[in-house]
């Protein structure tokens, strides 16, 4: 970088500081309540998951103390370990909102440090009202879908943690009423703690997940030390030792910064219809298209055949395995396509350890072959071609260029609240549904409420 440029860093804090609430679109004030009312829902439908206890008791034995409420279940941990904790339950299925181009999950470590930070700083009398929330929201997902945005090159490390924690850091500034200097100290202070390896993802971790949360805590205390006047980096992104030159391989800079301001980021975010890895979505997809088209029992399948992009078939490329564990099982495309076959679907059910251990499941999902079709792009996602092998010689064949989910194929608004209504009921703390309404209505009509603390109200039991 020329010596005489400044560090993007500097382009982002300006963002996060100058832009009021008045200068974002209606589409991006819509898609923040969107993604903030999935969010929720997925992380009380994370409550199931394997390893939520011991992560709550990790976190009780290590940092003890009162603060942010546990999402689903109640009960509460520390700020930064409350963010931690629900940062994991947001991602832990794999159900959360995804920007396909950045590679990132913007919302799980945003949100769930931004909320632990909303509660903090309420119960000390400064209530973050609707319009702070979703502008922060809006303007978090701004600075860490930029970054992972302008990447060229392929993962190396866990990038919805790495720099979803710099969205994350955005958003709790932005509500904090972080002046300049400070929010650029606290983006440096955050990129000193972050971390995420693609190596749990490799092998099927709950850690992948946990990730997440790692950064959503770090971005807390990111912020915290940087209102006690600790200062932080200041080429925290593009210095000899800044993340997109350490952690990321190469980038592209006008990319990085040419849609500021103009480009509302989380109007490009996809929705997930499956709690499987975004990766998975175009196979699933076109699976889906070919069992409402043609008459066929899924008995008559010989074979399933997928061609997709390297970073697909680096993701879910997997194959089925006898004792495989849901985390691995969320990011294999022959286990969810046997599963979509046998189903007709792919919900939270098909990930229990009576499916994970299903013969036919098995057996079916050994049949399908997921291959790389050379696309260039090291960050595309789709097109995929689905084809189907029947045991009479038919080929059942879809191309998929736009996945279902994706802004240009979106979730209907009812699809979007059927799926936050299961999540809630699926939550193990036994939320009565009549919250899941008072919760769709509040998200509605956020712009009207004086303490945002009533998400979390509706999100644990009485």
């Amino acid at each position: 970088m020329p010596e005489d440029v400044r560090d993007a860093i500097e382009r982002f804090a300006d963002h996060v500081i100058s832009t009021p609430f008045e200068a974002i679109p209606a589409a991006a004030i819509t898609a923040a309540k969107t993604y903030l009312l999935d969010s929720l829902g997925v992380g009380v439908a994370g409550t199931r998951a394997s390893y939520v206890d011991a992560w709550i008791d990790g976190y009780q034995g290590a940092v003890p103390g009162a603060g942010g409420r546990i999402w689903g279940l109640g009960g509460t941990l520390p700020t930064p370990a409350a963010a931690a904790v629900n940062g994991f339950l947001i991602h832990n299925s794999e159900y959360d909102c995804v920007h396909e181009g950045a590679v990132l999950h913007p919302m799980a470590t945003l949100l769930s440090a931004l909320m632990a930070e909303v509660e903090a700083r309420g119960v000390a009398g400064h209530a973050t009202d609707g319009k702070a929330l979703l502008r922060a929201i809006v303007l978090g997902v701004d600075v860490s879908t930029s970054i992972g945005n302008a990447v060229t090159t392929g993962l190396k490390f866990f990038r919805p943690a790495t720099a979803g924690g710099f969205g994350a850091t955005a958003a709790i500034g932005a509500i904090a009423g972080l002046d300049r200097e400070s929010l650029l100290d606290a983006f440096g202070l955050y990129y000193a703690q972050a971390g995420g390896t693609m190596q749990a993802h490799t092998e099927g971790l709950a850690l992948l997940a946990m990730q997440a949360g790692f950064c959503a805590r770090n971005a807390v205390v990111a912020v915290r030390m940087a209102e006690q006047g600790i200062p932080g980096t200041r080429g925290t992104l593009e210095g000899p030792y800044g993340y997109l030159r350490l952690m990321e391989d190469a980038y592209d800079r006008e990319a990085l910064l040419g849609g500021l301001g103009t480009v509302w980021r989380i109007t490009e975010v996809a929705h997930k219809p499956f709690p499987s890895g975004r990766a998975t979505h175009g196979l699933l997809d076109g699976l889906s298209s070919l069992l409402a088209e043609h008459s066929f029992s899924v008995d008559a399948v010989e074979r399933v055949e997928a061609s997709v992009p390297p970073l697909t078939h680096r993701l879910i490329g997997r194959p089925v395995k006898e004792g495989m564990q849901a985390n691995y099982a969320r990011l294999s495309g022959p286990y969810t396509a046997a599963r979509m076959l046998l189903t007709g679907t792919l919900d939270l059910t098909d990930f229990t350890d009576e499916a994970l251990a299903d013969p036919a499941t098995l057996d079916l999902g050994a049949r399908v072959s997921v291959q790389a079709d050379g696309n260039p792009d090291p960050n595309a996602f789709s097109p995929v071609t689905v084809t189907i092998v029947l045991k009479d010689g038919r080929r059942l064949e879809r191309a998929v260029d736009v996945v279902y989910g994706s802004p240009a194929k979106p979730m209907s608004r009812e699809a979007h609240l059927a799926k936050f209504r299961a999540n809630i009921a699926h939550g193990r703390g036994g939320l009565p549904a009549q919250n899941a309404e008072r919760l769709i209505a509040l998200v509605d009509d956020l712009e009207t409420v004086a303490d945002t603390r009533g998400l979390i109200d509706l999100l644990v039991s009485a």
